[in-house]
């Protein structure tokens, strides 16, 4: 902790700064000067009516998709200019609403990708089996079966993820993207198809995750009932303008955001 100015404490750090972030396809534009921090450790719900710009965003965070201006920063390294090959290693990682896994590949192999961003020995140690490869080979095989277990997956360990029901290829994803070690965890959608007793158990989980991996999570959620009790500050958007950020009491009471969910009646 620090100390200094005035008030004797400051302020850690943002690990993820969004500063005038703009999108833009063709004359439609999807985000429109968008600036937020995320600190470390922090909790953060991205939330907005649907098209209200929050996919494009995790886009633009990810690398899937190149701002049309604007800056973000992670680390306080400049993100937006780094091919998006380099944000697992660089610790990001990501879920997606709709699924993206590979379907014909088992649980295990699936979460064994997570971990290729982790690899430190080269092609050539790993084509000769030598030491170093198969040593790394192994913290990753434990890695891997650490998360089977603490995701409550190891029972369909071998089982392809396309035979699987969605809530469980939901935590197989969520376990592929722990593999890499991110500091940054992108959750998009992740309650989306789950029951309410399951979403009960995803808040509990993802407070678990961040206490266990000392993780930052963004998360993107249409269930409010879950993100506004989990998390500790909300960024709102509505057709690509940021309309209110805080903490959940504070969003919840600013008007432009009941108008966004409710119209203007409300």
């Amino acid at each position: 902790m620090t100390f200094g100015g005035p008030s004797g404490l400051v302020a850690p750090a943002a690990l993820l700064e969004v500063r005038g972030l703009t999108l833009r396809f063709g004359g439609v534009v999807a985000l429109d000067d968008v600036s937020f921090d995320v600190a470390p450790g922090q909790i953060c719900g991205l939330i907005g009516p649907n098209g209200a710009g929050k996919t494009s965003l995790f886009n633009c965070l990810s690398r899937l998709v190149a701002c049309s201006a604007g800056e973000i920063r992670f680390a306080s390294q400049p993100l937006h200019t780094l091919p998006r090959h380099r944000m697992a290693a660089l610790g990001i990682g990501r879920t997606f609403q709709n699924l993206a896994l590979f379907r014909s590949l088992t649980v295990r192999q699936n979460v064994l990708v997570g971990t290729h961003s982790r690899r430190r020995a080269g092609f050539v140690a790993h084509a000769l089996r030598l030491r170093t490869a198969l040593r790394e080979e192994a913290d990753h095989a434990r890695r891997a079966d650490e998360l089977l277990e603490l995701l409550a997956i190891a029972d369909v360990a071998q089982v392809p993820v396309a035979e699987l029901p969605f809530g469980t290829q939901k935590r197989v994803e969520l376990a592929r993207a722990l593999a890499a070690e991110p500091r940054l965890l992108l959750l998009d959608e992740p309650a989306c198809g789950l029951n309410h007793e399951e979403i009960g158990r995803l808040a509990a989980l993802i407070r678990e995750l961040r206490a266990r991996f000392s993780l930052t999570v963004l998360l993107v959620e249409h269930h409010m009932g879950l993100v506004m009790a989990l998390s500790e500050k909300i960024v709102a958007l509505n057709f690509g303008r940021k309309i209110a950020e805080g903490t959940p009491a504070e969003v919840r009471r600013e008007p432009e955001l009941v108008k966004a969910y409710l119209g203007a009646a409300a």
